[in-house]
């Protein structure tokens, strides 16, 4: 995975904004809030996103407070559904969606705001309760679990990774928060050519985390433990395997047990490898060209961007294609319900005791030295603080068919889900992610930025 363009300029990775499964695109697309918080700093506006019919629940009850200071009242400004509803309309518009979801808590009251169709060809407006896969936000999961396990005494955070997966490269030097916080070096398996072309070739292909894993090991590491930061799927298909070496389950059952069903998450679910199905009701997922455009850093040639533009081509439907190759890193399904519920839990201390809880908050770390204070990766999540008064804790999901984001911000009790059917825009953007600066815009007072 390469490292994010240096002569980007902020407009332009604001608009690759993301944290997907891919890897190669995510070191850019995981600066997700980054570009944000330069923008807000600044004074300017954030690209807008996806066309939506915004609706303001009336019946639903805001949070009391977001921290033991509540919200600052000039940091949120009201929401009116109608402008947020035009603002989407036209972003959606050009990224070219099938269909979307946002939806948005804040004190202010819940929104939620749809876009488009499940389905090509039907007229099936996306509802909170359609099960999708999540991709990568699956690691926000997987991460917690470990520091369950962590809490529980089955592990420490400490121990080396050999201590539960033998052969692993430098394994007896990787740690199991080095593996939670992207710093293991070793190589990601997602960008190895070959697994796109079995995904193609046979999309119903069940392959296990062992194949993954040794994919990756055929490569040598990048760096050395601890040493940097570079996304890797690799370490989540690890910690997958050392969290049933620990916990003595299979990885699906210990995520239901230990999260999804104390929670109340009836929706949300790891697949076994070879179910192909989602749960009813679902989204369909789509993308233009082959698997290798959401796992590796490889752009729409003009041509093709074209023929999408003009709907001489059409997305490919990846619904069904088997994501057994994600598992612990990218393969759980789950709903805008439940993540919202998720996310939220996650971060306001809902999931671990306050002693790992406080580990959990404090594990972000600058994935670039030479920038402290911008985005930080932790145990499975990002942050950023982008003003005084607002921060996020947040993640987001990319595989062929679907792309999507989970976020909260602790300090004004804003909380967001927003997902797409469509990996990319034809341009090449990361649909979902793409639609953020424009909710942000909404939420937040101070911004005013043209839309992208």
């Amino acid at each position: 995975m390469r490292n994010p363009r240096a002569d980007d300029d902020v407009l332009n990775r604001a608009r690759r904004l993301g944290a997907g499964f891919r890897a190669s695109r995510t070191a850019r697309r995981m600066a997700l809030l980054a570009p944000c918080a330069a923008l807000l700093i600044t004074g300017c506006a954030v690209p807008t996103g996806a066309a939506f019919t915004a609706l303001s629940d009336a019946s639903a009850t805001p949070a009391a407070t977001a921290s033991a200071s509540g919200p600052t009242p000039s940091t949120l400004k009201p929401i009116d559904p109608a402008v947020f509803q035009s603002a989407v309309a036209r972003a959606a518009k050009k990224l070219m969606v099938p269909g979307a979801m946002v939806l948005l808590r804040t004190p202010r009251g819940t929104f939620r705001a749809t876009v488009g169709t499940t389905e090509l060809d039907t007229t099936k407006p996306p509802t909170t309760g359609d099960h999708l896969r999540i991709a990568s936000n699956t690691k926000t999961m997987t991460s917690a679990l470990i520091v369950l396990l962590a809490q529980d005494g089955r592990l420490r955070l400490s121990d080396p990774v050999s201590a539960y997966v033998p052969g692993v490269p430098n394994g007896e030097h990787i740690t199991i928060a080095e593996l939670l916080k992207m710093r293991s070096g070793l190589y990601n398996y997602t960008d190895a050519p070959e697994l796109a072309a079995t995904m193609d070739a046979v999309p119903s292909r069940a392959v296990t985390p062992q194949a993954m894993l040794s994919i990756a090991f055929r490569h040598p590491p990048n760096f050395a433990p601890g040493t940097s930061y570079e996304y890797s799927n690799t370490n989540y298909a690890l910690l997958g395997l050392v969290a049933e070496k620990a916990g003595g389950h299979p990885l699906a059952q210990q995520l239901r047990d230990r999260l999804f069903t104390p929670l109340g998450l009836a929706g949300t679910s790891l697949p076994g490898a070879d179910d192909l199905s989602l749960p009813a009701p679902y989204s369909h997922g789509y993308m233009y060209g082959g698997s290798a455009y959401a796992l590796v850093d490889r752009p729409y040639p003009a041509d093709m961007q074209a023929a999408a533009r003009s709907g001489k081509l059409r997305p490919v439907d990846y619904t069904h294609q088997n994501p057994s190759y994600a598992t612990a890193a990218g393969g759980v399904i789950s709903t805008a319900d439940d993540l919202a519920t998720w996310i939220r839990a996650l971060v306001t201390g809902k999931v671990l005791n306050p002693a790992f809880q406080r580990q959990w908050l404090h594990s972000p770390q600058a994935e670039d030295p030479a920038t402290p204070d911008g985005k930080k990766y932790g145990y499975g999540i990002a942050y950023q603080r982008f003003g005084p008064n607002a921060s996020m804790y947040y993640h987001g999901g990319e595989l062929p068919g679907f792309n999507s984001f989970i976020g909260h911000d602790p300090d004004n009790d804003v909380m967001l889900v927003i997902w797409t059917n469509l990996t990319l825009s034809p341009d090449g953007r990361t649909t979902a992610i793409a639609l953020l600066p424009t909710v942000l815009n909404q939420v937040y007072a101070g911004l005013s930025l043209p839309t992208g």
